[in-house]
């Protein structure tokens, strides 16, 4: 039987490999440069769930391989541990403690003192969340209900305010969820959370997409009015199509300045169908809160007209390929697939159904909102125009 030959990294190559994956390159790419396979990577990597250890270093007042060399020498030369320790400037219980610790007189070697030194000092911090389980159980309760670790913090420090001990960070959430050496977390919450990731991946990673199509006497987005953009006022929404397997597809609008989310259930993604359902969306709303759409290049909304003369609602269409343009919609996209995972027939979810998951989604506090929730400030809306 061939076994394959075990792949070593030296410590500056492991620190290379951790600044390349900090900064958003992929497993794959970082084993090209090492000519290696990126499963060499990922044995790197994984340990830590892509969080990148600390950076160990001595304490100060630690005892150093060279002090450790002059009491070996000492030792062989017979001198006593308050010598030696007169010598070094330390106290003598810290010699005698060395000494009797490492093989006493006799066996203290000073290189394998010092490595066994340095392995004792390897102490993990122990996990706030393992010191609070009341706390734990209530992270791990808003994560079953696919809240994200931000979300989590935020409302626990709104929640909680001025007690610190009910209050954890959204990267020590994360931490304990990748990282299970610390055992606080169970490892099946991490399937809640958006990207079930098995490594935490860079926020500096790439999300990419391809460009769509040109649609005739379509708006450019340079042309949507000041107040639109720094959403001064409710109304204005933004829009895109999410796809399935069996060419199913679900319309998702996410209005700009609440973050509020409504899905709309589609028969296909030809310009007829969309448009229908997005008129049908749109006659359950005030006028004063669906003022303007912006969509991107998509094909099914070619028939737009169809869609202001039926709503008054004036339809936007972001530049090619730039999806930032539509962040709020892009963002939200990718918070639905919690919910509607690629790959899935979406045509089986009713509208019924749809409508309770962006419910749900309506109900988690968003960061941007001060953590409101979408709903909380689209009651808002609504009263403002009573």
């Amino acid at each position: 039987m061939k076994y394959r030959t075990r792949i070593y990294y030296s410590a500056e190559q492991r620190a290379e490999i951790w600044d390349r994956w900090q900064r958003g390159e992929s497993m794959r790419s970082i084993g090209r440069v090492f000519d290696r396979q990126s499963s060499s990577v990922f044995s790197v990597i994984s340990p830590t769930g892509g969080i990148r250890p600390p950076v160990r270093t001595r304490g100060k007042f630690a005892l150093g391989l060279c002090e450790r060399e002059e009491i070996s020498r000492g030792l062989s030369m017979k001198q006593s541990l308050r010598v030696i320790a007169r010598q070094l400037g330390r106290a003598p219980s810290t010699i005698s403690r060395e000494v009797r610790r490492n093989g006493g007189a006799a066996g203290y070697r000073a290189t394998a003192s010092d490595q066994a030194a340095w392995n004792r000092a390897l102490r993990p911090k122990i996990c706030k969340l393992a010191c609070h389980p009341a706390l734990a159980h209530a992270v791990s309760a808003k994560l079953r209900r696919k809240w994200s670790p931000e979300q989590v913090a935020g409302w626990l420090k709104r929640a909680f305010p001025g007690e610190a001990h009910k209050q954890v960070s959204h990267e020590t959430i994360y931490r304990s969820l990748y990282i299970q050496a610390r055992g606080v977390l169970k490892k099946e919450l991490l399937e809640h959370l958006r990207a079930k990731r098995t490594v935490r991946r860079s926020r500096h990673a790439s999300l990419k997409r391809n460009g769509l199509g040109q649609i005739k006497d379509a708006v450019s987005i340079s042309e949507r009015p000041a107040a639109v953009e720094d959403r001064a006022v409710p109304g204005h929404w933004e829009g895109d199509l999410i796809g399935g397997s069996k060419n199913s597809y679900i319309a998702t609008l996410v209005e700009r300045q609440s973050r509020y989310v409504m899905l709309v259930k589609v028969a296909n993604k030809d310009t007829e169908s969309v448009i229908s359902g997005l008129i049908k969306s749109a006659q359950r709303l005030p006028r004063e809160l669906y003022k303007s759409l912006t969509w991107d290049r998509g094909k099914e909304l070619a028939d737009h007209p169809r869609l202001t003369l039926a709503t008054e609602v004036d339809v936007y269409f972001c530049d090619p390929q730039s999806p930032w343009q539509r962040g709020s919609n892009e963002n939200t996209n990718r918070l639905l697939r919690q919910y509607l995972p690629r790959g899935t027939d979406l045509s089986v979810h009713s509208q019924a159904k749809l409508s309770a998951i962006a419910r749900q989604l309506n109900e988690r506090p968003r960061k941007t909102l001060q953590y409101q929730t979408p709903a909380e400030k689209f009651a808002e809306c609504v009263a403002s125009i009573s």
